[in-house]
């Protein structure tokens, strides 16, 4: 069970935007859908949720087609960059309606959020701000209840006490209501303590799906003079370099063994931002 995603190709004109990607989510765990512009995150998660058709491929949400089965697709929520209420629509009126296409939808939660985070019930969606609007589509989509929830760029406009409000929202009812999150975000370094695996694409491919612990064990930097960095990198699997006069800092992947360590060098592990930036470069 979980969502599966099976060579899925999409083309539009003259861009492939998806180039045969399969992986497979599992129940109940924080996922991070990490890529530069243009990566194809966001093609990839409206394919998932039938908002776009793909080329090629199938997507399964608990072994179920969504693009035939309706039942399939009920039981995810995309919170995307699109809003798919009626712009005049006031937002109690859309709390209202959302419970009528997700039953499990828990108005009173949604509007004890609300309160958190200051959102104007009698206001019209078109007339809320994008900080505003960002929180709607976060209270709309951590009050739907379904057992997939996946993420397009939240926190689009909201400030630094907003964000910070909604990850602990967030890890708090993932704590007391165990579901699966897909969260695609520029800012990886703050949301890099929640996640539990990364998904990587790069150019419309699946670079990695790796657990967030496991890939950070196996990427380093290796500090020091040029000509030592340059000795000692040969034959790894180097992601990258920076150089400045004489001294010199490459990034590599694999495994490392500090004892073997030329003097002179210097190890340092990589955070989860800084490899995403080297492996996709």
């Amino acid at each position: 069970m979980g969502i599966s995603v099976e060579q899925v190709a999409k083309r539009f004109h003259t861009v492939q935007a998806l180039k045969g990607i399969s992986f497979h989510l599992e129940k109940q765990k924080i996922y991070g859908l990490l890529g530069r512009n243009g990566a194809g995150k966001s093609t990839l998660l409206n394919v998932m949720t039938t908002r776009i058709f793909p080329e090629l491929g199938k997507v399964l949400i608990d072994e179920k087609d969504p693009f035939t089965q309706e039942e399939a697709l009920s039981q995810v929520f995309l919170a995307g960059e699109q809003n798919c209420y009626p712009e005049g629509m006031r937002v109690r009126e859309a709390f209202r309606w959302s419970k009528v296409f997700f039953p499990g939808f828990d108005a009173d939660y949604a509007k004890r959020l609300g309160e958190s985070f200051g959102l104007p019930e009698k206001t019209k969606i078109r007339s809320l701000s994008t900080g505003y609007a960002s929180i709607f589509k976060l209270v709309t989509a951590l009050s739907v209840n379904t057992p997939y929830v996946l993420l397009d760029e939240p926190v689009l406009g909201l400030d630094a006490n907003h964000r910070e409000l909604f990850y602990r929202l967030l890890l708090e009812k993932y704590a007391q209501h165990p579901f699966t999150v897909v969260i695609s975000t520029h800012l990886i370094e703050e949301i890099a303590s929640l996640l539990e695996e990364v998904l990587i694409l790069k150019e419309g491919k699946l670079l990695c799906q790796e657990p967030v612990e496991e890939l950070l064990s196996r990427g380093y930097t290796v500090s020091g003079n040029t000509c030592l960095v340059e000795q000692y990198v040969q034959g790894r699997q180097v992601l990258g370099t920076d150089q400045i006069g004489g001294l010199c800092s490459a990034y590599v992947l694999g495994a490392v063994d500090p004892e073997s360590l030329p003097e002179g060098l210097e190890l340092s592990r990589l955070d989860l931002q800084k490899l995403f930036i080297q492996m996709t470069s």
